[in-house]
């Protein structure tokens, strides 16, 4: 990967595009570290225990949301619309024909992604301003607290648009997806502080460079193990017939159908933190003093474990489902004229691609739930260690696995563009 980075930079076009990535990415940080005048977030951490919503939401963010900046919200009603929304293509019908008329029908998607991630945003900016309204400041220049908070909401809510608009500024103007870029900085800075505050405890406890040790090595590991399965597939070879028309013959070759390991991603993890973490977000809110459903089924309970578990499983079939029909490859396998080998087209072709996409799966899902489970069962394993939930929250799953996928992808990308610009033809 550094090599192709290397490479890039002596392509004026692909440096001019790094550069303007870069700085759009400076100025989401600095943005990250603004302050959002009237308002403290010191109470939503008072008390925090594992990886809840806002511990998930500050991490994503890169420390924006505990910082109480203008972005403290991020990306993340972005990203929340951006799944709502994609399920709901494959679910109305008036979605699914816009999803299929091209460019005018990808527009008025996104369009409507925006508006449902505003939305998010007023929805949780709200949410956050009301349960911690002990935490506005009323000696602000005189001013009532109800027209503090609405000042702290209205900010919130168009710092979170304006990092929607940076992320496709980068998007149109530079390398990679800007929103994915966004939370690949916000984590490995996240990151980088949790790293860093370890480091400066270790000067005053010796015990905590150990941990370090031990921490950087699982976390090498770790990376190692998600780029081996993210690259993992299962190659189904496919024969097409040869077909002539007029002077020409065509087909007659045979190529594969890829079906991935880890083809759902990191979404059903995602859903799966989201749905249990969510009603604590709720109760947080609106009953502050209710505390069964933290200790029941807090991120470092084991109840909480097992459905998270259950939860990825059921996600990550339910996923493949909606991104892998086995019936619409097995119809244009069929019209394109090919066969795979053993089974006849149409329904025995379609049958023996779910059977071997369920199994795919399953291993898959399994990978992810361990993945998943990293951080809880880590907490369970070092118990009361002073420095735990500082490494752990720089070690989540959804982390690691969205810097992975993310670095990847930009390395992807910018072999492509160099492959297309040094390619010098048939004839050259």
């Amino acid at each position: 990967m550094f090599r192709t980075i290397i490479d890039a930079f002596k392509v004026k076009e692909l440096r001019k595009k790094i550069f303007i990535t870069l700085l759009l990415l400076l100025v989401y940080r600095v943005g990250c570290w603004i302050p959002c005048i009237g308002f403290s977030t010191d109470a939503i951490f008072a008390n925090s225990t594992g990886l809840g919503f806002f511990e998930l939401m500050n991490m994503v963010s890169g420390g924006a949301l505990k910082n109480c900046s203008v972005l403290s919200l991020g990306v993340s009603p972005y990203i929340t619309s951006s799944i709502v929304v994609q399920l709901l293509v494959y679910a109305v019908p008036a979605l699914e024909r816009w999803s299929k008329s091209g460019e005018d029908g990808r527009r008025k998607i996104n369009f409507l992604t925006r508006i449902v991630a505003l939305l998010l945003a007023i929805a949780q900016a709200v949410g956050i301003v009301v349960a911690y309204s002990g935490s506005i400041d009323n000696n602000l220049s005189g001013m009532p607290v109800w027209l503090v908070g609405c000042g702290v909401v209205l900010t919130m809510v168009a710092g979170a648009m304006f990092t929607v608009w940076l992320g496709e500024r980068i998007t149109d103007l530079g390398i990679g997806n800007g929103t994915s870029l966004l939370i690949f900085v916000g984590i490995l800075s996240s990151a980088g502080t949790s790293i860093f505050n370890v480091i400066r405890a270790a000067t005053q406890d010796i015990t905590y460079i150990w941990y370090l040790v031990v921490f950087l090595v699982a976390v090498v590991l770790i990376f190692a193990f998600i780029v081996f399965m993210d690259g993992g597939e299962r190659r189904i070879p496919v024969q097409y017939a040869k077909q002539i028309k007029g002077r020409k013959m065509y087909g007659g070759q045979s190529q594969f159908i890829p079906i991935r390991v880890n083809a759902t991603g990191v979404m059903p993890i995602i859903f799966a933190s989201a749905l249990l973490t969510f009603p604590q977000l709720i109760i947080s809110i609106f009953w502050p003093h209710v505390t069964w459903y933290s200790n029941w089924l807090g991120t470092n309970s084991w109840l909480y474990i097992v459905l998270t578990a259950v939860l990825i499983l059921l996600f990550a079939f339910l996923y493949s489902k909606i991104t892998f029909n086995a019936e619409d490859v097995a119809k244009r396998i069929k019209q394109q004229g090919g066969i795979i080998t053993g089974y006849r087209p149409g329904k025995p072709t379609s049958d023996y691609l779910n059977k071997v996409s369920n199994r795919i799966t399953a291993f898959g899902a399994f990978f992810l739930a361990i993945i998943a489970l990293i951080p809880s069962l880590a907490f369970k394993a070092l118990g009361d260690f002073a420095g735990a939930s500082i490494l752990i929250n720089a070690f989540s799953a959804t982390g690691l696995m969205i810097v992975v996928s993310v670095a990847l992808e930009l390395e992807k990308q910018l072999s492509a563009q160099m492959i297309m610009r040094n390619h010098k033809g048939f004839l050259s």
